[in-house]
């Protein structure tokens, strides 16, 4: 089958209905992926097209193919010697006021039931939303129809329908109200005569029916949560949050235990993907199994007959894992340098997975391989099969499997650019190319002879939207094959002649010249055809003899656009529809053909014929086994019916070569071919070597390189599987030991309960010994710990890191594993430390306070103005810059464990700013508590005073109180707004004797509880304590500035120093720190330089900002600033 994954694994037993839409001219037809169940449909028009999906009908595409039925002409039919006796009855309907309505599902509801819905909606793309619906009803096959009114007088859109597998009587409508304010579903219980309505709490994405008890069934809500309903959906239980979607699955009947187990990938809370199972009855936390230790890659679960796939990607390498029949997941072996991108899982029917395999040189191209019974140990059987990235990073494999006949398919095989078209009989082993046939459909011979030239067909949605690549098989109807192809000496994708087969590929007729819609009617006994072509047509075409003869039928008055064909459930059926519409706007027309009264009687023994199937070499051994069928003969003009089986007889035959196919580690040369059709051992590979579960005392055999095709029941004859060597199993050194945690939580409090799992690849595991250290003084020796099944059980009282190890030890060898267990109480609170206000290209130290504060290995993550790249670090504590000017957003977040807490502070840059050192009474250190908030509230009082006083803006000030005792602030007076802030000479600013002249009169106070006074002084009395920040390019202007003066100062007292007595000129230059973050507080003491100069500097002088000058003298004033951390 043409198959395609919706995500890395194609999922058995879902039928996969697709729909392909053009984006050029028309809207374009696409085929379905599998066969054809024919009892529902999806039909969907975009523009001014429709089309149909349908796991019961036909797809086709709206696409401009020239000339018409009229020009095939008689010649192009052959008239049945029973034509005349052919009479088939139609019948139209009309689905009155949906011509708006651009989507369509239909269902069939059941075998031998004449009820057949239709919801009918508009789709709008733009908001991919469900507009409008309508729900018809038929009780006559089709012949009329019913519009459904389930609540009167409330507008209400029903967006998709569900049908019970097991008993088709039960149907669930899934609505809500216009607004989608209400979600409701409606439920019938008999074929859609009634409905109950049914209020929901959440919004349905997905129904899942139980695959066998018609009552239960799983909704998956688009918030990504599953329920579980055991009453046909009246009453709802939450099973889980953060499912994956498409990725749970009700139990397998005979491989899982329980019938209620439901298996799901979900995502935990840090964010990674786990393998779960649990029962609906509890699907608590608590309650839900891991069934694969550790995390899963993201949409990698399937469950399908009896295996489970996971992989896990590590790095760049990425691991595959299945477990068969519930068993352990072992890892899947392939080739060792396969280095394999991607995997499509196939098939998994027949107790065998066939899969196609992405390696690391492939793009458009896929390797197929086949695996042991237990689905661990694969080996190629074709290469370069051509594959299609599909919209949502789906991949369409180009291979199909023929129905009816086990062992059979059809791949299309990409080399150097050119795609040919193989078949197998014995799934796998051997492959050939399609045998041309001799004459077109009009009997005149065609020029296409091997080896140059073969048949290809299309298996897949091609490249080109308007391509369908369809292949038509039926289970009911073994041997007959029907698709669209080209002779030639590769396949052409604008080339869709339809060819046809009766002898399952032995040899093909060609019966016409464009593609069709084809329909199977009971058991394909009657063939249906209709071109697919853009232009509106009334002629249906139909074949009684596997397509040997045509016969027209006109089924309709009115030519229409056919959107597809429906069939009525079941092999046996011979009532169809036909869906179309008259204009691009119009309402949907239903078309009735039946084809009951055509034949008069059921068909007896004597109406069939024995076919014997053989290859393309005419070999009746095919898959160990020689089998015939029944063939209805031409002359025989009667109904199969339902009670018609096709296989006649099987016979086993003798085991030859053929039967045979390469082991894992094996594979054909096809550059050898000379010495025989051999398997020879890849270099890798040693076939001596004893395989992973070897059991001391046991016995193996080499691999002689070939093994018998899986499902093959040959018997007797030549066992190429059986070896003369005989090995007694050695002890294994343990490999692959892991220690895994339940829940892959490494981080958990203090007192919680943790589960350690331990677990083993390779190696010998009854006789290794398994020490096991907690790293809290716990110690233990275990036997037989990795298959027991019994997990470590333990809880750490107290707050730290822990080292837990393992070792596998026995006599060949030893193995280790360790993880690391961090053992903490959650944040609850982080606090950002920092001073409001920075100077240009200085640094700043950034503090985090955590609490609780005594927690171990907190991560730090500190993002900077609009950097999205946080800096990490394991300190509290940052030291940076700010390289511009401005105001700079500074967040901190704090992660430990499973908590994080975060903090957001906004800073200030500026180039120069002026900085006054404050105390407090003493009186206010007994009302510290030492807290932000409170310093915070002080300092705004400060701030606000002083403003009110000196009345300078208060934008102007801020008053930073630093923490621990005794109480003390940073008063900073930032440059006023109307001053640039990069000058080349700064004036003197006139605000600091204003705010000095306050403080130092005892004029800025505050009353605390109790009515005390506390007052607010400069920490010094004298100027000197007035400091100055400024950016670090001011700063080095300054100081080339001062170097010159020093030099040009000395050249004049050299030169007049007669004509000048001298004169004691002082300038003070104290030395300017970095400001710097330190705890506890230490002031520095200013060092003093002093500088003979010419002139002397009053106190007014010292109020200048750092690098302002006038004439030759210069007043640098600076003291440390001083920054904090809260203890």
């Amino acid at each position: 089958m043409a198959q395609r994954s919706g995500a890395s694994l194609f999922l058995k037993g879902t039928l996969s209905i697709n729909v392909y839409f053009g984006f050029v001219l028309a809207s374009v037809w696409m085929s379905l992926l599998g066969p054809v169940k024919s009892d529902s449909g999806f039909l969907k028009r975009t523009g001014g097209d429709r089309f149909l999906d349908s796991s019961g009908g036909v797809l086709g595409r709206s696409v401009a193919v020239d000339g018409d039925l009229a020009r095939t002409g008689a010649a192009r039919f052959r008239r049945a010697q029973s034509q005349d006796k052919v009479a088939l009855l139609s019948s139209s309907f009309v689905l009155r006021g949906d011509a708006t309505h651009n989507q369509a599902m239909v269902h069939w509801t059941g075998e031998n039931s004449s009820v057949i819905l239709i919801l009918t909606k508009y789709y709008h793309a733009d908001t991919a939303k469900v507009l409008e619906s309508s729900i018809w009803r038929s009780t006559d096959y089709g012949t009329t129809y019913t519009k459904l009114n389930l609540l009167p007088g409330t507008t209400i859109v029903v967006t998709n329908f569900y049908i019970c597998p097991t008993n088709k009587k039960k149907i669930l409508l899934v609505s809500s109200s216009i607004n989608e304010r209400d979600q409701m579903l409606f439920i019938s219980t008999d074929e859609g005569s009634n409905f109950q309505r049914q209020p929901l709490t959440f919004s349905v994405e997905t129904l899942v029916f139980h695959p066998k008890e018609e009552e239960k069934l799983l909704a998956y809500s688009k918030e990504k949560r599953l329920y579980v309903s055991t009453d046909l959906g009246r009453k709802w239980t939450l099973l889980q949050e953060r499912v994956t979607k498409g990725r749970f699955f009700w139990s397998v009947a005979r491989v899982d235990a329980d019938p209620d187990l439901v298996h799901m990938e979900m995502q935990d809370a840090s964010g990674g993907f786990l393998y779960m199972t649990c029962l609906i009855q509890n699907c608590s936390d608590k309650m839900v199994t891991a069934q694969f230790l550790g995390k899963i890659d993201h949409n990698s679960l399937a469950v399908q007959d009896d295996y489970i796939f996971v992989k896990v990607t590590t790095g760049n390498r990425t691991k595959h894992y299945v477990s068969y029949r519930r068993n352990e997941f072992v890892q899947m072996k392939f080739p060792k340098y396969a280095l394999l991108k991607d995997v499509q899982i196939v098939s998994t029917d027949e107790n065998q997975v066939f899969l196609a395999l992405q390696e690391w040189y492939q793009t458009d191209t896929y390797n197929l391989y086949q695996s042991d019974p237990q689905g661990v140990y694969y080996s190629i059987v074709l290469e370069n099969v051509r594959s299609t990235k599909q919209p949502e990073e789906n991949v369409l494999i180009d291979i199909l499997e023929v129905r009816g006949i086990k062992g059979v398919f059809l791949a299309n095989q990409k080399v150097n650019g050119k795609v040919t078209t193989l078949i197998t009989y014995n799934k796998g082993r051997d492959w050939d190319y399609l045998n041309p046939p001799s004459t077109d459909m009009n009997g005149k011979p065609v020029n296409c002879k091997p080896p140059d030239c073969h048949l290809h067909m299309h298996l897949r949605w091609a490249d080109n939207p308007y391509v369908s690549g369809t292949v038509h098989t039926k289970d009911s109807a073994p041997g007959l094959i029907m698709g669209a192809g080209n002779l030639g000496s590769q396949l052409v994708e604008y080339k869709e002649e339809m060819y046809i087969t009766s002898d399952c590929g032995k040899s093909w007729r060609q019966v016409f010249e464009e593609e069709h819609h084809i329909l199977y009617l009971d058991h394909g006994g009657v063939i249906v055809a209709i071109k697919d072509t853009s232009i509106p047509l009334k002629i249906l075409k139909f074949s009684i003899d596997e397509g040997w003869t045509w016969m027209t039928h006109n089924f309709t008055s009115t030519s229409v656009f056919v959107d597809g064909l429906l069939s009525e459930p079941g092999d046996e059926t011979l009532v169809m529809t036909v869906f179309g519409h008259i204009s691009f706007r119009s309402d949907w027309e239903l078309v009735k053909v039946n084809f009951r009264q055509s034949f008069p009687r059921q068909c007896t023994e004597a109406d069939y014929d024995a076919w014997k199937l053989t290859n393309l070499k005419g070999e009746a051994c095919i898959m160990g086994q020689e089998r015939s069928f029944r063939k209805r003969k031409d002359s025989a003009f009667c109904i199969k019916g339902k009670s018609f089986t096709s296989a006649l007889t099987s016979r086993p035959c003798q085991c030859t070569e053929k039967d045979f196919n390469c082991d894992y580690g094996f594979e054909r040369a096809a550059s050898l071919k000379s010495e025989g059709d051999r398997c020879f051992a890849d270099f890798w590979h040693d076939p001596d070597s004893p395989p992973d579960d070897c059991i001391i005392g046991h016995s193996y055999a080499s691999s002689t390189g070939y093994r018998k095709v899986v499902s093959n029941i040959c018997e007797g004859g030549v066992n190429k599987q059986q070896s003369s060597k005989q090995h007694t199993c050695p002890l294994l050194a343990p490999r692959g030991l892991q220690l895994g945690i339940k829940g892959e939580t490494m981080a958990v409090g203090p007192g919680d309960d943790i589960t350690f799992i331990v677990r083993q690849e390779q190696g010998d595991t009854v006789h290794t010994k398994y020490q096991v250290d907690l790293g809290d003084g716990f110690r233990a020796i275990y036997v037989n710990l990795t298959v027991t099944d019994e997990p470590i059980q333990h809880r750490y009282e107290k707050p730290g890191i822990y080292r837990v190890t393992v070792k596998a030890e026995n006599t060949a060898g030893h193995d280790e594993a360790m993880v690391y267990i961090q053992v903490n109480s959650p944040l609850q609170e982080v606090h950002l430390e920092v001073v409001p206000i920075a100077g240009r290209n200085q640094e700043v130290n950034l503090t985090a306070v955590i609490l609780p504060a005594a927690t171990n290995l907190t991560v730090f993550y500190w993002w900077i103005g609009d950097n999205l790249q946080p800096t990490l670090s394991l300190e509290n504590s940052l030291i940076t810059k700010f390289p511009k000017t401005g105001e700079v957003m500074v967040t901190v977040q704090a992660a430990c464990g499973r908590s994080m807490v975060q903090d957001t502070k906004t800073m200030r840059v500026f180039d120069q700013f002026q900085v006054l050192p404050l105390t407090f009474s003493n009186s206010l250190d007994p009302f510290n508590p030492n807290i932000p908030d409170w310093r915070e509230d002080i300092g705004q009082v400060v701030t606000r005073i002083l403003a009110k006083i000196t009345d300078i803006p208060q934008a102007s000030l801020v008053t930073v109180v630093k923490p621990d005792l005794p109480t003390t602030a940073d008063l900073y007076v930032l440059p006023p707004e109307s001053t640039p802030e990069k000058t080349s000479s700064t004036p003197v600013d006139k605000r600091i004797p204003a705010i000095k002249q306050a403080l130092n009169g005892n004029n800025v106070s505050f009353i605390v509880r109790g009515g005390l006074v506390v007052f607010v002084n400069l920490a010094d009395s004298d100027s000197e304590s007035q400091r100055s920040g400024t950016g670090g390019g001011f700063w080095a202007m300054a100081v080339i500035f001062v170097v010159c003066l020093v030099a040009v100062g000395s050249f004049i007292l050299y030169k007049f120093k007669r004509k000048l007595p001298g004169r004691n000129v002082y300038a003070q230059m104290h030395n300017v720190k970095e400001q710097e973050m330190t705890s506890p507080i230490n002031h520095s003491e200013d060092t003093q330089n002093i500088i003979q100069g010419e002139e002397f500097i009053d106190d007014d002088l010292d109020s200048q900002t750092l690098g302002n000058h006038s004439g030759v003298v210069l007043s640098i004033n600076s003291r440390e600033l001083h920054s904090y951390l809260t203890s």
